[in-house]
């Protein structure tokens, strides 16, 4: 190996990259950076083609200040290439890939981290180099170039290996999930023809194709049933070309539906829960197209942004949406028609349940109500206010959110209590502060809620994944703040909750038939 000393040259851009971490990156969007580099590595290569496919791992560590590593199989970045590699906005002489403004590697390592650190090697080259990026020690120093550290390596290997520490933004829980899910569909079509095999903390991605409607047609019940997918295909005044399918999804989803755009293999638009729902198609989030309508579409003759997460329109997508439209409209399967009209579930489906659970809440007030009855008689209750404090001990086995909001009367507290705890003996407990003062807080009103899902009546609908939950909580915050806003109006109306735990003890949560009907 030669010991001659390496460096590379950074000018005259070394100051872009000290503002590269004010981008408005989305995480996902700037990984993907790395791994479009991959790809336009592998694809440009075409031994490696014929040897299998591309390897691409990305860890995220959020310990300390966080780490992030991307590893690939690909050609790696040649020697003589690296003067453009590490400079910011220098173009590639080929601009028909996934790289093409010069900017990606450098733009998404400086929004995501303070130091950053490139290993690479290519196939027949004996050494590995390594550059590390120091942005803050680049910036106070005017540094112009770099040194290039040299290793030896095996001339069979060929790799990339990006290290990214001190991180800007360290991705947590929800953001991980929705990481790997945006990954999964921005590289859907490099995943399923094998070209990519991509690796996120160590989960191989897979994407979970959607599932086509298969039905007749909305106006014929009793016809034959059809797919509900047809190609889409069609050239825009200024030569663009747009090709892919569209469908009808078979069940809806107000996140999912939608369109996902390509370009180049790689989606820019309408990733994951972030679909491409143009209204003049879709309608509002409650109608049945906003659920169903779904496609991919492989858009060609357009430009993209340089952080490759939108299209250069240029006054085009107007006649995109219209000729899209009309398509979805073409016989013999009218999409829009089948997405606006098609029901599940027929009419009669529908009611059934619903006379089930009347004739079973019936049976239980036959049942059981007249026995209360005569105990509300025999038993009188004083009506009082609801009470200022809880009378029982705030449990632990719970879930509790608080939100605090000010009106002209002042400040308001409500905090929801959902208990899991058994020994709970009512359904719903209620206390409500009005108009009070604190010499901190002002005038205040607090009002607090417990409501009970290991109560027996809530375990009868709660639901075998627990899926009633939000319902039972959410009736039970209603009647509670009904209680308050009672109070509020000098109402002695505390009883009725009384009657209500009791009812839903010793009546209701003795419902015959199924659970969570």
């Amino acid at each position: 190996m030669t010991e001659e000393r390496l460096q590379v040259d950074i000018r005259p851009e070394v100051n872009i990259l000290s503002v590269l971490r004010h981008l408005n990156y989305k995480p996902w969007f700037a990984l993907a950076e790395f791994v479009d580099n991959s790809l336009g590595s592998y694809l440009a290569s075409p031994s490696l083609l014929a040897a299998g496919p591309l390897k691409v791992s990305i860890e995220i560590y959020t310990e300390g200040d966080g780490r992030i590593v991307v590893t690939d199989n690909a050609a790696g970045i040649r020697v003589e290439d690296f003067g453009r590699a590490f400079r910011a906005a220098q173009v590639p002489p080929d601009r028909s890939g996934l790289s093409e403004f010069g900017m990606g590697m450098k733009s998404a390592a400086s929004w995501f981290a303070r130091t950053w650190k490139v290993r690479t090697t290519t196939e027949g080259d004996e050494i590995e180099r390594a550059v590390v990026f120091d942005l803050a020690k680049i910036t106070e120093q005017r540094l112009n170039q770099l040194e290039v550290q040299q290793f030896r390596a095996q001339p069979s290997s060929h790799f990339t290996v990006i290290e990214l520490t001190g991180l800007n933004h360290i991705p947590q829980t929800m953001t991980l999930t929705k990481i790997k899910s945006h990954l999964t569909s921005i590289y859907r079509q490099f995943l399923r023809d094998g070209t990519l095999e991509l690796t996120f903390r160590g989960e191989r991605l897979a994407f979970k194709e959607v599932d086509s409607l298969v039905a007749p047609r909305a106006t014929e019940i009793d016809g034959e049933s059809v797919r509900w997918v047809k190609p889409v295909k069609f050239t825009l005044s200024g030569g663009q070309q747009v090709a892919g399918f569209a469908g009808v999804r078979a069940v809806g989803s107000t996140s999912q539906a939608g369109f996902a755009l390509f370009r180049r293999g790689r989606l820019i638009l309408g990733s994951h829960d972030e679909p491409y729902r143009p209204v003049e198609i879709f309608g509002q989030s409650n109608t049945y197209r906003f659920q169903r309508l779904y496609g991919e579409l492989t858009l060609t003759g357009f430009e993209v942004s340089h952080t490759k997460d939108g299209f250069r329109w240029d006054e085009q997508e107007q006649e995109l949406h219209e000729e899209l439209l009309r398509q979805l409209r073409t016989e013999p399967l009218n999409l829009f028609a089948q997405a606006s009209e098609h029901r599940a579930k027929s009419s009669v489906d529908l009611i059934a349940p619903i006379e089930k659970a009347a004739t079973n809440v019936a049976v239980a007030v036959e049942d059981h109500f007249d026995s209360l009855v005569e105990r509300s008689l025999t038993e009188p209750i004083t009506d009082t206010l609801v009470p200022d404090e809880l009378e029982t001990v705030r449990i632990h086995k719970s879930i509790r959110r608080q939100v605090e909001f000010r009106i002209d009367s002042g400040l308001w507290i409500v905090d929801i209590e959902t208990t899991l705890e058994s020994s709970a003996s009512d359904w719903l407990q209620v206390s409500a502060i009005i108009d009070a003062v604190d010499p901190e807080k002002g005038a205040y009103s607090k009002v607090d809620l417990v409501v009970s899902l290991a109560h027996p009546f809530s375990q009868k609908f709660l639901g075998p994944s627990n899926e009633n939950s939000e319902l039972l909580v959410a009736v039970g915050s209603a009647f509670g703040l009904a209680l308050a806003l009672g109070k509020l109006n000098g109402a002695k109306s505390y009883s009725i909750l009384h009657h209500l735990n009791t009812l839903l003890r010793e009546t209701f949560a003795t419902v015959t038939g199924q659970e969570g009907t």
